[in-house]
């Protein structure tokens, strides 16, 4: 038998497959990205307000105050006792570093007015408060 070379088929694309694997891997990395976030930090309640915006600058340090008034910086879980040292540590490796302060809905006023002191001693010029959007 001879191989008629004038008869030629155009190869068929499938594309449906591959939209599948496309919108498989967009899902997946977006779950484990938000489970990412949510790995790094402490449970607070944080208090609800209308005007909550995401902090997006590179070099953000939350300061924790719990329910209990422990102080707890950046991703530790043990309280902090020489915050004041800490915040200027930060600032020495970088002046624009963004510090979110996280009070749980029920901690003592007190302990969040002393960090927002310490944070104002220590020079820090950029300081947020960190809420819920209101009606989550």
């Amino acid at each position: 038998m001879r191989r008629d070379f004038r008869i030629t088929e155009e190869p068929k694309v499938v594309i449906i497959p591959m939209i599948d694997i496309m919108l498989f891997l967009l899902v997946f990395f977006m779950i484990s990205t938000i489970y990412m976030v949510q790995l790094n930090t402490m449970t607070v309640n944080l208090p609800a307000a209308a005007a909550a915006q995401r902090e997006t600058k590179p070099n953000l340090v939350s300061i924790t105050v719990t329910d209990k008034g422990d102080v707890v910086y950046d991703k530790d879980q043990t309280p902090v006792d020489n915050l004041a040292q800490r915040v200027q540590q930060s600032l020495t490796e970088d002046t624009d570093t963004v510090f979110v302060l996280r009070g749980d809905r029920n901690a003592a006023y007190e302990g969040i007015a002393s960090v927002l002191d310490v944070l104002k001693q220590s020079g820090a010029r950029h300081v947020s408060i960190a809420t819920e959007i209101k009606g989550r």
